[in-house]
């Protein structure tokens, strides 16, 4: 059956490649970004050319922004059977590098965002007694790497948000999934879109040289693996599309695809389940 799926940040990315996709397999999609007939207006219109999608102005950090879009769809299609939050921003940098503004500017997008669209459509799937909420996270989803602390704390945040709304949806049969991404040769992490960096420079100068190296010699590690691996965005809408097709009622709290780990996310992932049922037993026994 046909759904009626809304995803944000669609004008690059995987989120375009996700609008793409869903379409093509008959869903009707909302490519929800900002700057529709500004600096998105061209892809904005390349989108809106497709069958089955339709386009819509979203800027996650403003909530009358995502209360109006998620109004529109509503009042035109009457549901929304999944929402997928794509919509995210990446930061590189010294913690302490860091000013407080740009920390904020992370959770604002990444976090405060996908809180913003949870508010906005669940009223609608509660009241439908189902639904489907996809929250993308990122490979590193239960712990912490140099020079990302802030970006992943954002993401962590996410991953905390999704695991415990799922039990508190469970009897409105709406599913909650984080994507765990890993690395991909995206515009987010090619440096043609500007995320939100350590900005103290002067901090960063106080760490010299060596946390220099340690820096480059980190990103060279982590984005080399994208070659190697061959890692294709498509991978993630099509990983995508797999959970919407999913039965009702069948799919994982997470959902990683990340190549380059080679198995130790889904063994971390299960790992952590299983510490958190016997952590559990401990308190309801």
């Amino acid at each position: 059956m046909s759904k009626i799926i809304f995803i944000t940040g669609t004008s690059t990315g995987f989120g375009k490649l996700m609008t793409i996709t869903l379409s093509a397999a008959g869903n009707t999609v909302v490519a929800a970004m900002r700057g529709t007939t500004g600096k998105n207006a061209a892809v904005a219109r390349e989108l809106a050319a497709l069958p089955n999608v339709e386009v819509a102005e979203l800027d996650v950090t403003s909530d009358e922004s995502v209360q109006g879009a998620v109004d529109q769809v509503l009042q035109k299609h009457g549901r929304i059977d999944v929402l997928v939050n794509n919509a995210g921003i990446s930061g590189f940098g010294l913690v302490e590098a860091y000013s407080l503004e740009q920390v904020r500017q992370l959770f604002e997008v990444n976090f405060y965002g996908v809180l913003r669209t949870y508010q906005a459509v669940l009223p609608a799937m509660r009241k439908a007694g189902k639904g489907l909420i996809i929250n993308l996270s990122t490979g590193a989803s239960g712990h912490a790497l140099p020079f990302m602390a802030p970006y992943l704390a954002s993401k962590f945040s996410v991953e905390t948000i999704t695991e415990g709304i799922q039990e508190e949806l469970r009897d409105y049969n709406i599913e909650n999934v984080t994507i765990q991404s890993g690395v991909y040769p995206t515009e987010g992490t090619n440096g043609s879109k500007t995320g939100a960096n350590a900005d103290r420079d002067d901090v960063a100068a106080e760490y010299g040289s060596a946390a220099t190296e340690k820096f480059q010699a980190f990103g060279a590690g982590l984005f080399g693996k994208i070659a190697s691996f061959n890692m294709n965005p498509q991978t993630v809408a099509d990983g995508v599309l797999a959970l919407v097709n999913l039965p009702d009622g069948t799919r994982p709290l997470r959902y990683p695809l990340d190549a380059v780990a080679e198995g130790t996310d889904v063994e971390f992932i299960n790992a952590r389940a299983e510490i958190k049922a016997r952590w559990l037993a401990k308190y309801t026994a």
